[in-house]
């Protein structure tokens, strides 16, 4: 990052929450702690005074709920904001309407049970707090210490694809972070219904991948399902890997199916983009279709440049339509991607290159 450091607000109505989030983010040299709220009309006053980078926001609190407070923010002083929500189910749809409102990502509430859990909550949560000072605002639309950085080998090995046979069923592999969302909701609304199967990692925490797949399964023609272990990649279905856990493409015959497992943070991400690259190179090669969105970070270049020498063709989001632009320019300078392209011309593209 650059000298000077990211101003953060942080608004939790629990005492206990402010201190811990206080502790993660000061560690982080990068960052500085503006100030701390516990509800929205405390944090109004300190934006009169001074306003902040970024903004962590509670979604439950007295006297106004967050998504209220995210709301009155972007209609009168845009600001990025993350939604720092509980793990609970209940939350989760809350969690994605504040999204829906211009709230940049979701990040769960640090778990302090164990200090192997802390310090991950910590990596995610200041990745988190630079991806949204990096984020490029866009107009509602309605519908610790850092960590060694872990590859694909430490869940999969890569392997030999040369066995590969080429078919004419197609797989697509997509991955995304901040800002992907909203960039999967106007991929997946543009498709038929009998699209190629696809398989999404989008960093989410865990519960809330569930919520957002329902909810594009509403609104989308594709059939749109939250991965479980063991699941079929058919067409006209996309699954969505599950917060908190890798998913893996693989092949039994001409069966696709994907495998849900544990493992460590790969890239400083569970579930991993590189992860699901890697085994989509090495299961499906030429037969399948690799898309890098939105996002901070490198997540996914590596493993899209082992789809692309497997034979698959890459496609990655431009910079104009990107709220952060990073993981695809990653890919891009790598050598990994055939086509740069807005993001209104992805789904296009992929339905062309799957028909060819």
């Amino acid at each position: 990052m650059n000298s000077k450091k990211i101003r953060v607000l942080i608004v939790d109505d629990s005492a206990l929450v402010r201190q811990t989030l206080q502790e993660i983010l000061a560690a982080d040299p990068d960052i500085t702690i503006l100030d701390t709220a516990a509800d929205p009309y405390e944090a109004a006053k300190i934006i009169r005074r001074e306003v902040p980078d970024v903004i962590t926001l509670d979604i439950e609190m007295p006297r106004m709920d967050g998504v209220t407070f995210l709301q009155k923010i972007m209609s009168q002083h845009p600001i990025p904001v993350i939604i720092c929500s509980s793990i609970a189910e209940r939350g989760s749809e809350n969690a994605l309407r504040a999204m829906d409102y211009g709230a940049v990502d979701i990040i769960e509430k640090p778990k302090i049970s164990t200090r192997d859990l802390l310090r991950e909550s910590g990596i995610r949560i200041c990745d988190a707090v630079k991806a949204a000072a990096a984020a490029r605002l866009r107009p509602h639309k309605p519908a610790l210490q850092p960590a060694r950085k872990l590859t694909a080998d430490a869940v999969l090995a890569r392997g030999n694809n040369r066995g590969v046979i080429r078919t004419t069923e197609r797989i697509v592999a997509i991955g995304a972070s901040t800002g992907g969302t909203e960039a999967l909701r106007e991929f997946l609304q543009a498709l038929p219904q009998d699209s190629p199967g696809m398989v999404v990692v989008q960093h989410m925490p865990e519960n809330f991948t569930r919520a957002f797949a329902e909810r594009l399964n509403s609104i989308c023609a594709v059939e749109v399902k939250e991965a479980a272990d063991g699941d079929t990649v058919l067409r006209g279905r996309v699954l969505i890997a599950p917060g908190n856990r890798h998913t893996v493409l693989k092949r039994s015959g001409a069966r696709y199916f994907v495998e849900v497992r544990e493992g460590p943070l790969v890239c400083r991400h569970r579930p991993s983009v590189d992860v699901l690259f890697r085994s989509t190179a090495r299961y499906a090669g030429a037969n399948a279709i690799g898309v890098i969105m939105t996002g901070m970070g490198d997540d996914g270049a590596n493993g899209m440049l082992e789809m692309k020498e497997a034979g698959s063709f890459t496609i990655a989001q431009d910079e104009e339509t990107c709220v952060v632009f990073g993981m695809p320019q990653e890919a891009i300078k790598r050598g990994a991607v055939d086509k740069v392209l807005p993001l209104n011309a992805i789904a296009r593209a992929v339905l062309r290159a799957a028909a060819e």
